[in-house]
């Protein structure tokens, strides 16, 4: 009966047995050469390599010395060489040492000649010199984690591009521009802890038609950012490090921008305080997000002050179609602020604030969640407002860290909450975890 399944196995078409083997690691791969003579080198026609990471295929990646880590990339530039069909999809991560560059460099210009590679994922943590990325015209998918990037001279375009991820990257900004410009079929774009090589901070011109999603960390090393931007329906913005840093630099001209800009999106995020440099002084007073549905927010108690509330109540009111409202609270040492916090939520918050069109019309979920309870009067204030101001609120969720201590009163005077307005939303309060 094993002979019989056996030969089912070695019978099935070369085209399945190499769809088969992709789908394992690429020491799997070459294993199961084994299997039979007709198995011998149908590794080499995989088109999808992963080397590196945790589950690396090919033994010790680097973290036990020169002798070693020389090994590795050798080996791995020898699986490359082997390959004979086109590579479809490689995925490297390596921490590369200076006597190191060379190699990766080689394997990069082998990998072009090697055929349309449409995904590439390098976490390749470089301790000097940079990458000089080639042109991959067929790429489609390119992520980028802890390089530093130049473009060579004879760089054109990446004509089919439609996922950028540069996470942890150094580049100049003349390269970033030509990067950027030359991808106008990219619909996805992704940006954290840019830095450019020439020590100026960061400036970037996104003219990008077809762009839909965008996920974008603002912070010291980022001047200014222009977004042109037409056809967006995601965005989201994180600012440089802890809530409450104050590294950010620009960050209002950065969202007056992508704000004037972006108006067709239909989700935006706004994470670790950005809310708290928006600046509204530039903004036309009727501005509106005519197509926006769900707002997330993620703050700080500790750093809410009264220009905050009032670009929270601004975005409520520029945003007529708005149904879900997510909002997340730290509260990094919030006892040092807690009093003067409570004190100005309640004064700004708890009154009955008529003329806003989603409150009134659209706005009928809403998830508040907190990561421990000392800002529990901070989320009743919210509670109220919204009981009391939504009025085709239907859903509110409140929730709590499962690690808090805590304590019943605060939860009976945040379960009361909802009695003291006039809303009919049903309240949950519940633990999660954050």
């Amino acid at each position: 009966m094993a002979g019989e399944d056996e030969d089912r196995i070695s019978s099935l078409p070369s085209e399945l047995k190499v769809s088969i083997l992709a789908r394992l690691e690429v020491k799997d791969a070459i294993r199961a050469s084994a299997l039979a003579r007709s198995w011998r080198h149908l590794w080499t026609f995989c088109p999808r390599l992963r080397l590196g990471c945790a589950d690396d295929p090919l033994g010790d990646y680097g973290n036990r010395g020169r002798t070693v880590a020389s090994s590795w990339i050798e080996r791995a530039h020898h699986v490359v060489s082997s390959l004979r069909g086109p590579l479809l999809h490689f995925e490297l991560a390596h921490f590369f040492s200076s006597h190191q560059f060379s190699l990766l460099q080689l394997l990069l210009d082998l990998l072009l000649l090697k055929g349309p590679v449409k995904k590439l994922r390098l976490y390749c943590l470089l301790d000097c010199g940079a990458i000089h990325l080639p042109s991959f015209h067929s790429l489609e998918k390119l992520f980028l984690y802890g390089c530093r990037i130049v473009l060579p001279a004879d760089f054109r375009e990446f004509d089919r591009l439609s996922s950028l991820t540069l996470c942890s990257v150094q580049i100049s900004n003349d390269h970033l521009h030509l990067l950027l410009h030359s991808s106008n079929n990219l619909t996805t774009f992704k940006a954290f802890s840019i830095v450019a090589l020439d020590d100026q901070p960061v400036s970037i011109k996104l003219n990008l038609p077809l762009l839909r999603h965008l996920d974008f960390q603002l912070g010291k090393f980022v001047e200014k950012v222009e977004f042109f931007t037409p056809s967006l329906e995601q965005a989201n913005f994180w600012s440089f490090g802890d809530s409450g840093s104050e590294e950010v630099v620009s960050v209002n001209l950065v969202l007056v921008t992508m704000v004037t800009s972006v108006v067709m999106v239909s989700s935006l995020s706004l994470h670790h305080d950005v809310l708290k440099y928006l600046s509204l002084a530039a903004l036309p007073s009727n501005f509106t997000f005519p197509r926006l549905t769900c707002l997330k927010l993620f703050l700080n108690a500790q750093t809410m002050d009264k220009r905050m509330l009032d670009t929270f109540i601004w975005l409520l009111q520029s945003m007529p179609l708005l149904k879900a409202l997510d909002i997340e609270l730290h509260d990094y040492d919030y006892y040092t602020n807690k009093d003067r916090v409570d004190i100005l939520m309640r004064e700004l918050l708890v009154n009955k604030h008529d003329g806003i069109s989603c409150l009134n019309r659209t706005l009928k979920s809403v998830r508040i969640k907190m990561h421990t309870l000392n800002s529990v009067m901070t989320i009743i204030t919210l509670v109220k407002f919204l009981l009391l101001n939504a009025r085709v609120l239907e859903i509110m969720k409140v929730a709590y860290w499962t690690g808090s201590e805590v304590d019943p009163s605060m939860l009976e005077v945040l379960q009361n909450a909802k009695v003291t307005t006039s809303s009919k939303a049903e309240v949950v309060i519940s633990e999660c975890n954050c």
